[in-house]
């Protein structure tokens, strides 16, 4: 797996965005431009976390396999393999999913 190679530094978090919708629930296909953007996403890697002024180190508040929720701009894009990923800081990162 491609984010198997890549780590993120510090308090960075590499994820997968979720498809966009292309049917509505009555069947009616979508064009690419009507489509909202997708905020929601799997993380698939994160960095160890930062060092606080004091020494200590902060880990990062998500970990691999949560479902989170982005801002609609931010983060920047990676293509590994084909595929598009984001990398966000973990502060940038708005909330978690709990199952």
């Amino acid at each position: 797996m491609a984010f198997r190679k890549f780590l993120p530094l510090f308090d960075r978090v590499l994820v997968e965005r979720f498809t966009a919708e292309t049917v509505t629930k009555g069947g009616i296909m979508l064009p690419e431009k009507s489509q909202g953007k997708v905020l929601q996403a799997t993380v698939v890697a994160v960095g160890p976390g930062t060092v606080t002024k004091k020494g200590d180190m902060q880990p990062v508040g998500v970990k691999v396999g949560e479902k989170v929720l982005l801002p609609e701009y931010g983060g920047t894009k990676i293509v590994l393999e084909d595929k598009d990923y984001f990398l966000f800081r973990d502060g940038d990162i708005l909330g978690k999913y709990i199952e």
